[in-house]
């Protein structure tokens, strides 16, 4: 074999890979839609009542999918900086409560809104003070916070009551759900749209913008970053802000969908958030990710969670979805490393 020829057939293969790489979360969305779909059509057609196209159960996967759509873009470019946040969780828990509280004792919609989202940006900026002005390891700080933020959650809480909701002498007043659960466009509510546009700005930042610039450099290369003039400790304290507000955002998607402030309604999200956006591609040590593909990645999750509860017994869902998931992230990273020897 003459070198011209080896060196087309390596070109062709590196191609390949980084073809597969960029796209395969896209083929493995299409393979969840057609088995979800196709896995009872001996009971129901296609786009019928009790299939999975059935429009209404999409709209319902949408609906329901909105707190972890609008989060994860923004951690997607924390964990492209090289940084996690585990409180992600408690802090859309927090969220929700506050927002909750604010409702039930008459403080309108934008104002609770505007205000539980400052609420969010604060819990997001004592995470940034505690890794970038402490130096606390990311994992230890969030971990820290994840304690702290969910047993304030619960504090508010009035003894006895399991979560902040109508009684008898407070009641939710009618605009409550109306985010989460009132129809706006294509039959879809404001939570998922702005879920929708708080992805489009974040993929523009990725992009266009110094900070997805930043959070990529400083991911790849902290030395590198900070000798070429890029301000590091700014821009993950900014990442984390920009997080926090992301987690109060789906907090109050929640609330909202709910009809309550539950303290323990984030419980598990940071886990999922995590699973979302190493589904998408976005490398664990940081300088690597793409927001959409992570969008993409939080529709697939929620497919396979909501998807499969007419299909899959209940004590199964748990299994399945996990063995998906470990597929998809296996495949994912046994393509990034053929890319990397090509």
């Amino acid at each position: 074999m003459s070198m011209t020829s080896y060196s087309n057939q390596t070109s062709s293969a590196a191609r390949f890979t980084s073809f597969l790489r960029n796209y395969y979360i896209y083929f493995v969305l299409v393979a969840v839609v057609v088995l979800l779909s196709t896995a009872n059509l001996d009971q129901f057609a296609l786009f019928e009542r009790g299939n999975f196209l059935y429009k209404r159960n999409i709209i319902n996967i949408l609906r329901v999918s909105a707190p972890l759509l609008v989060m994860a873009g923004a951690f997607t470019l924390l964990m492209v900086s090289g940084y996690i946040d585990l409180s992600v969780g408690s802090a859309m828990s927090l969220s929700a409560v506050v927002y909750a509280m604010l409702a039930i004792n008459g403080v309108p919609f934008i104002p609770a809104f505007a205000l539980t989202v400052l609420v969010g940006v604060l819990l997001g900026a004592i995470n940034g003070f505690l890794v970038v002005r402490l130096n606390i390891t990311p994992v230890i700080a969030t971990l820290i916070t994840l304690s702290l933020f969910k047993g304030v959650a619960l504090l508010l809480v009035q003894d006895g009551v399991s979560a902040i909701k109508s009684g008898n002498f407070l009641k939710i007043p009618g605009w409550f759900n109306d985010y989460g659960r009132a129809k706006v466009l294509f039959d879809l509510p404001a939570a998922f749209w702005v879920a929708v546009a708080v992805t489009l700005a974040l993929i523009v930042v990725q992009n266009r913008g110094k900070l997805g610039k930043y959070a990529a450099a400083t991911g790849g290369n902290p030395t590198a970053a900070k000798l070429s003039g890029i301000n590091t400790g700014r821009t993950v304290f900014l990442l984390y802000v920009i997080v926090g507000a992301s987690a109060a955002l789906a907090g109050i998607a929640r609330s909202s969908f709910m009809s309550l402030g539950d303290p323990l309604s984030g419980d598990g999200m940071e886990l999922t958030a995590i699973l979302v956006v190493l589904l998408g591609g976005t490398a664990f040590s940081g300088g690597e990710g793409r927001v959409l593909r992570s969008f993409v990645g939080a529709l697939i999750i929620m497919m396979l969670t909501v998807g499969m509860l007419t299909i899959v017994p209940a004590y199964y869902q748990t299994l399945v979805i996990g063995s998906a998931l470990l597929a998809a992230a296996a495949s994912n990273h046994l393509v990034s490393r053929k890319g990397k020897e090509s």
